[in-house]
């Protein structure tokens, strides 16, 4: 088949599926969206779609959103003005609505772009890149587009080889000896429907399933035409089943890093690979940065402490303290003789002024950050919480699930929600 429209980034739009409630990585997304959950010390997960869709040359960008997005809308809007340094760039907030033609807010991923497509109808393009705002991976999209359009697809699916503890949990796909896609199931449990899946001629023995990214290219009136001829509101479920029967749906193999940050856990070991010599995914790549929102912070002040492997954001102060294996978010304020071992402290919003902090001293509250004398062992430390001197927050010992009165524990890790104060001497 000859290749259809033009492969060219400037006639693509990018579409940020952002509206997810995120539950399984509650309580970090009790207070946000899950794309605002802060990363690597000074970003968030919305960043990776964002800076991936503009380092490939994709400068018109909208995103879905729907649940607790008002940080998500924030972040967005004060970290790309594009005005200032991409002509005819754009990022385009759509937020869900109800209309009268549309009654009900987004139902899925597939619901969200259906409710959006009016607004992609105002600016030109041939191709739409879909796109999970909450994964970690450095792709070219460039190269996706090409093989999208020299293939003649109609809709092409972004694919990685999984093993088999994996598969379960994703979506699968056959696809024949030119990468045609033939079968499309999502989340298989049945063992012999694995079984069956676990044909894709040239995967390695130890990954032989393919795995839908979440990474998808869609020519636009087919997009319109699968939108308008399924009634189901998720892509996995219902509208790529659908359309293998009916067009032409071709696997683009990816064999890079990718994690899906759905779970606390994944989350955890995403956040500590970062401190890894050679990491999974490096936010400092040169030739293809992460931006986020640009900040005017003073350098963090480290006094006579031990930083055995830890990364340290801008405006942060650690006295006399411990750190291996942490990464330390923006504004933290870490006091004398701490320990804080295998954890992500996610920092502040804003510093204490002098009034603030002898309201405090009144109110007998910890200020924002970490007494002296505390030690903290894997363990997650969302913003803006108060944590007094002499505590114990260790994991060590606990279940796997449980809920407490100031901190929660998913995945065998603890973590203190965004707000919360822990009292002097507190053992959790």
């Amino acid at each position: 088949m000859s290749p259809k429209g033009n492969s060219s980034p400037d006639q693509v739009i990018t579409v940020i599926l952002g509206g997810g409630e995120g539950s399984r990585l509650y309580p970090l997304t009790r207070d946000r969206a899950k794309p605002a959950v802060p990363i690597g010390g000074k970003y968030r997960l919305v960043d990776i779609p964002i800076s991936l869709s503009l380092n490939s040359g994709i400068k018109r960008i909208f995103l879905l959103t729907q649940y607790l997005s008002s940080s998500l809308h924030r972040h967005v809007q004060q970290g790309y003005r594009f005005d200032d340094f991409i002509p005819r760039g754009f990022i385009e907030i759509v937020a869900a609505q109800k209309t009268r033609e549309a009654t009900n807010w987004f139902q899925g991923t597939a619901d969200a772009v259906r409710q959006g497509l009016i607004h992609f109808d105002n600016h030109p393009h041939e191709n739409v890149l879909i796109l999970s705002g909450d994964q970690l991976y450095r792709m070219d999209f460039r190269e996706m587009l090409e093989g999208h359009h020299s293939s003649g697809a109609d809709i092409t699916i972004a694919a990685l080889p999984v093993n088999r503890e994996s598969a379960p949990r994703l979506g699968l796909l056959r696809v024949d000896a030119l990468h045609r896609v033939t079968e499309f199931v999502e989340k298989p449990k049945d063992p012999k429907i694995l079984d069956a899946l676990a044909t894709v001629p040239g995967l390695p023995s130890e990954r032989p399933f393919l795995a839908s990214m979440g990474i998808y290219v869609f020519r636009r009136e087919v997009l319109r035409d699968c939108l308008a001829k399924t009634q189901g509101d998720d892509f996995g479920k219902n509208v790529l089943p659908a359309a293998i029967r009916e067009r032409k749906v071709s696997a683009y193999l990816y064999e890079g890093y990718w994690e899906d940050i759905g779970t606390i856990g994944a989350f955890y070991r995403a956040n500590l690979d970062l401190l890894a010599p050679q990491p999974k995914f490096d936010f400092g790549l040169n030739v293809s940065p992460i931006y986020t929102r640009a900040r005017f912070l003073p350098g963090s002040v480290v006094e006579n402490s031990q930083v055995i492997r830890a990364i340290v954001s801008d405006g942060c102060m650690i006295l006399r303290s411990v750190l291996d294996d942490a990464v330390v978010g923006i504004r933290q304020r870490i006091g004398t003789e701490c320990r804080i071992l295998r954890s992500i402290l996610m920092g502040a919003d804003y510093f204490e002024t002098p009034a603030q902090r002898q309201e405090n001293a009144r109110r007998n509250r910890p200020d924002v950050g970490i007494g002296g004398g505390t030690v903290i062992e894997d363990a997650i430390i969302d913003k803006n919480v108060r944590i007094g001197r002499r505590v114990t927050i260790r994991a060590s010992g606990k279940p796997a699930e449980m809920d407490g009165p100031n901190f929660y524990v998913r995945d065998g890790i603890v973590i203190i929600p965004k707000g919360a104060v822990v009292p002097d001497g507190s053992v959790i």
